[in-house]
C-alpha cells in the first residue's frame, strides 16, 4: 500500500508539473507571434464603404446571419484587438431575407440548397420605410455603383419606387438628402475600407449585356467618381484599404447554364421525343431558308442524342427578318406565318461555347416569354418556349463581344483603382488575381481548406453565383488583413475560415 501510494504521488506531481504555468502554450493571436500591434494604422473609428459584398449579401438576399459574417464585420472584430472601436451594422429584421416597400414584397427571400437552389419559406419583414436611427460603420449598400456613393438622395425612400434611390440605403441613411460618403465622413473615421465598382459592370453582365436593363458605367464616369471618393476619404492623412475588381464574367453565375443546356428530356413530352417534330416543323425549314440566304450555320437540325444548343438572339447579326419572310413565302408558307417567323428568327441563332448564359435564365428556359419577366412576348402561341422554339432574349445571354466589352471596362476600372491607391499610399487587395486563382483546378487553400469558384461545391460562392458564402467572406476578410499588415506594419492574424460554414441551412 505504501509503495503504491508513492507511485500515485509521483504520478500526481508529474501531472502537476506538466501543467504548470511555465509549460502552458499561449495561443498565438498575431500573424508573426509577436505582441499584437496596429502598426502605423489607427483603427479606433473604422468605416466600410462598398456594395453588396461589404453588406454581407449572400444567397441572393440580405439577412442577419449573412450580415454578421460580412468581411467588414470580421475586420472590425480583428481591429478591436488593437484599439478598434464600436462598429455598427444596419441589420435586417430577419433571416428570411428580402425587402418590403409599403408592405409589398420588392425582393424575395434568400435561397437554400434542396437538390437545387430554392427560396426559404416565409415572407420578408424588413420594411424599407422603417428607417433605422443612429450611425453605422458598415455602409455597404447592395446594388450601389461607384457614383451612387456620391449621389444626394440615394437614400430617399420616396425615390425607391422610381429607381432614383436605393431601398437598402433608404433604411439607414441619416437623411433623405445625404450621400453614403457624407454619412461615412460625418463619423470622423480614422480608417476606411472601400471596395466599389463591381456593380458598375455586374448589373450589365447579369442583364446579358442589355443596356436597356442595366447599362455599363462609362470608364470616365467611374474614374471621376472613384477619384472623388478617395480624395475625400484620405483627407487629413486618413489611412485605408481598397480592392480592385475581379473579371466579373468568371463568376459562377455565368458558368452554370451551358450553351447546350437542352437535354433529350427537355425536348420530350410524356416520355416521347419531340426532336423529329421540331426538326420537321421548325428547325429544318429555318435552316433551309437561312442556308438559301447564306446563313445556314445560324440554325442546324437538333440531334436526337446528347445535348442541344439553346436558341438565342444575337443582336450583332444582320437582321434577316424581311429576307427570311420572303424566302419562307417562296417556299409555300402563308404571309402571316412567314411574317411572324421573320420577326422571331431574324437575328436568332443557336448558342455556341463562347456564349455565356446568365444564371437567371435557368428559371425561364422552356417557359412562355412575357414582357414583365423577359422584356418580350411571342406573337405566336405555337412558338413560345424560351430557348427551344423562341430565342432567349439579349438579357439572358452574354455574347463574346459583350464579354470583351466588360473585360475592357474591368481593366480600365482596375487601372484607376491601382493608380489612386498608389498615389495615396493605400493598401490594396488584388481581387482580380484572387478570382483567377479560384478558377484554377486546385483553387486556393487557406487554414487547410480549399476554395474554388465552382458553383455550390466550391465553397467560395453562395447560391446566387455572385456573392460569397460565410466561409468565402471570412477568406476575403483575411485577404484584406494580409494587405493591411503588409502596408501598415500591423500583425493581425485573421480568422480560421474553417470556423465559418459553407452554406446556410433552410432554418436559421
Amino acid at each position: 500500500m505504501i509503495k503504491n501510494f508513492k507511485w500515485l504521488l509521483l504520478v500526481s506531481l508529474t501531472f502537476m508539473a506538466c501543467n504548470s504555468d511555465d509549460d502552458v502554450v499561449v495561443p498565438v493571436e498575431s500573424s508573426d507571434g509577436k505582441p499584437l500591434t496596429a502598426g502605423s494604422a489607427d483603427f479606433s473609428k473604422y468605416v466600410a464603404l462598398g456594395d453588396s459584398f461589404a453588406a454581407g449579401f449572400s444567397d441572393n438576399a440580405l439577412f442577419i446571419k449573412g450580415q454578421e459574417g460580412a468581411y467588414p464585420n470580421i475586420l472590425a472584430q480583428q481591429f478591436a484587438l488593437v484599439g478598434g472601436g464600436e462598429f455598427k451594422t444596419p441589420f435586417s429584421n430577419d433571416n428570411i431575407g428580402g425587402l418590403l416597400l409599403g408592405g409589398n414584397v420588392i425582393f424575395g427571400p434568400r435561397l437554400y440548397f434542396n437538390s437545387t437552389p430554392v427560396p426559404v419559406e416565409g415572407t420578408p419583414t424588413t420594411e424599407v420605410t422603417a428607417r433605422l436611427s443612429g450611425t453605422f460603420g458598415n455602409l455597404g449598400v447592395p446594388g450601389a455603383k461607384s457614383f451612387h456613393l456620391l449621389a444626394p438622395g440615394y437614400g430617399n425612400p420616396a425615390g425607391v419606387a422610381t429607381g432614383t434611390a436605393n431601398p437598402y440605403f433608404a433604411r439607414f441613411a441619416s437623411s433623405t438628402t445625404t450621400t453614403v460618403l457624407a454619412d461615412a465622413l460625418s463619423q470622423n473615421p480614422t480608417f476606411f475600407s472601400l471596395w466599389i465598382g463591381g456593380n458598375d459592370e455586374l448589373g450589365y453582365a447579369t442583364a446579358g449585356g442589355d443596356p436597356t436593363v442595366n447599362p455599363l458605367t462609362p470608364t470616365a464616369t467611374f474614374d471621376a467618381a472613384y477619384k472623388g471618393l478617395v480624395a475625400q476619404l484620405v483627407s487629413g492623412g486618413r489611412k485605408g484599404v481598397v480592392a480592385n475588381l475581379p473579371v466579373i464574367t468568371t463568376l459562377p453565375h455565368f458558368r452554370v447554364i451551358a450553351y447546350n443546356q437542352l437535354t433529350q428530356a427537355n425536348l420530350s413530352a410524356g416520355g416521347v421525343s419531340l426532336v423529329n417534330t421540331l426538326n420537321t416543323q421548325l428547325y429544318g425549314p429555318l435552316h433551309n431558308a437561312l442556308a438559301f440566304l447564306g446563313q445556314g450555320n445560324r440554325i442546324n437540325l437538333l440531334s436526337s442524342t446528347g445535348n442541344n444548343p439553346l436558341l438565342i438572339v444575337d443582336e450583332t447579326l444582320p437582321d434577316l427578318s424581311a429576307n427570311l419572310k420572303a424566302v419562307l413565302m417562296g417556299g409555300g408558307l402563308d404571309a402571316t406565318t412567314a411574317t411572324v417567323m421573320g420577326q422571331i428568327f431574324g437575328r436568332a441563332r443557336q448558342a455556341l461555347p463562347t456564349d455565356l448564359i446568365v444564371l437567371g435564365a435557368s428559371s425561364r428556359i422552356g417557359k412562355v416569354p412575357n414582357v414583365a419577366a423577359d422584356g418580350i412576348a411571342s406573337p405566336s402561341p405555337s412558338l413560345s418556349q424560351l430557348g427551344v422554339t423562341f430565342p432567349l432574349p439579349d438579357r439572358y445571354v452574354l455574347l463574346p463581344s459583350e464579354v470583351a466589352e466588360i473585360g475592357v471596362a474591368t481593366a480600365a476600372y482596375n487601372l484607376t483603382i491601382k493608380t489612386v491607391a498608389e498615389a495615396n499610399g493605400l493598401a490594396i487587395v488584388d481581387a482580380e488575381s484572387i478570382m483567377a486563382d479560384l478558377n484554377k483546378p486546385n483553387g486556393i487553400t487557406m487554414n487547410n481548406f480549399t476554395l474554388k469558384a465552382t458553383f455550390v461545391t466550391g465553397g467560395m460562392f453562395s447560391l446566387d453565383g455572385v456573392h460569397p458564402t460565410p466561409r468565402g467572406y471570412a477568406f476575403i476578410a483575411n485577404k484584406f488583413i494580409e494587405a493591411i499588415n503588409a502596408k501598415y506594419g500591423s500583425n493581425l492574424k485573421g480568422v480560421d475560415i474553417g470556423n465559418y460554414q459553407v452554406l446556410f441551412p433552410a432554418k436559421l
